[in-house]
């Protein structure tokens, strides 16, 4: 399979793209969210990525979260859509982020074998969150806590 990002990225490098992506929140029992320590900025953020060529958000969300967080989830809810974010990434990567952002449970843990992409998985609550990777997921995060949904920017 291919990677639509790199693929893209061959052609362009590091000139300004715009890219979707899909991403959830899972919750456990106790109300606390789950993050993912990315690998490539060293701090956390939501499960997800990119939506690939010919796939649906939802789709995406589903099997994102399967390679990130090694769970299977089912998509409950949309809770919103954000564009408002031009993010640099460290390898020089600009992109405009379109992010949306599902509500999704927890079917059951498949794999322990994860994605490059994941340094740590944890659980947090909305009055102890480790900072987060951009002003996008950090939004999105307390307007789910705030249950501001559907939101969009």
């Amino acid at each position: 399979m291919s990677d639509y990002i790199k693929d893209i990225r061959k052609k362009v490098g590091h000139d300004p793209l715009i890219l979707t992506f899909a991403s959830g929140i899972l919750t456990n029992d106790d109300n606390l969210i789950l993050l993912q320590k990315r690998s490539d900025f060293k701090t956390w953020g939501l499960p997800g990525g990119a939506i690939e060529f010919g796939e649906t958000a939802e789709d995406a969300c589903v099997r994102e979260f399967l390679e990130e967080t090694g769970m299977k989830v089912r998509v409950k809810s949309l809770l919103g859509v954000s564009s408002n974010q031009i993010q640099n990434y460290p390898n020089g990567d600009i992109a405009q982020s379109i992010l949306i952002i599902f509500l999704v449970e927890l079917i059951k843990e498949v794999t322990d074998n994860l994605s490059s992409e994941t340094l740590e998985l944890k659980y947090f609550n909305k009055n102890n969150l480790p900072k987060i990777f951009n002003d996008q997921h950090r939004k999105s995060i307390k307007n789910f806590f705030d249950n501001k949904i559907p939101f969009y920017d």
